[in-house]
């Protein structure tokens, strides 16, 4: 695994990324709710972007010293789009159950498993996806146009098509998965007003 990393500085970075991230966001919840730091747990949380400019920055240098374009380099595109879209919903996520868990907060709300309720989150996670996959193609269009030569660029146009693949399949087994018990729970609900 150390061999893999050191002969692929990308794959590094992200992973050191990701580290970076629960890192940082284990940081800023200890500093907002152990030590009642506000200032500093939300500057600590917003440092989080700076991960994924940084991995930017990481690939379009690697490209520009002549690197030769592989799938690093696409899954970090790929990475930079669902931590941008994810990355918020994730923060909230960790927050409420920190502060369930250290500070007295309210319990986190369980999501629905059933019904109109649970098909509109559905439908929420997967615009997130959407704009994930938005932002990887936009960073990869941007790394051909602006970072790479002529012989990268068919890796990295290559790797635009995977993100699309997510979005199909989130959709595939997402909300469209759930549309017939949602309207199934519908209709029952509807019964049962009418009959009462």
């Amino acid at each position: 695994m150390l061999d893999f990393l050191s002969d692929n500085p990308v794959a590094g970075f992200i992973v050191a990324c990701e580290i970076g991230l629960w890192v940082l966001l284990g940081a800023g919840l200890t500093l907002r709710y152990l030590l009642r730091w506000r200032l500093a747990s939300t500057l600590t949380l917003a440092a989080i972007p700076l991960l994924d400019v940084l991995l930017v920055g990481a690939v379009a240098v690697d490209l520009h010293r002549g690197a030769e374009a592989g799938g690093t380099h696409t899954l970090a595109g790929i990475y930079l789009g669902f931590s941008v879209a994810f990355g918020p919903a994730l923060v909230r996520w960790a927050d409420v159950r920190f502060a369930h868990r250290f500070a007295g907060g309210p319990p986190p709300v369980k999501p629905p498993k059933h019904g109109p309720e649970r098909l509109a989150a559905l439908w929420r996670e997967w615009f997130r996806v959407v704009n994930a996959a938005t932002i990887a193609s936009v960073v990869l269009i941007g790394l051909v146009l602006l970072v790479a030569d002529p012989a990268q660029d068919e890796v990295l146009l290559a790797g635009l098509g995977r993100p699309w693949v997510v979005v199909g399949l989130w959709l595939l087994f997402g909300p469209v998965w759930e549309l017939p018990s949602s309207r199934q729970d519908s209709e029952e609900k509807a019964s049962a007003r009418s009959s009462s």
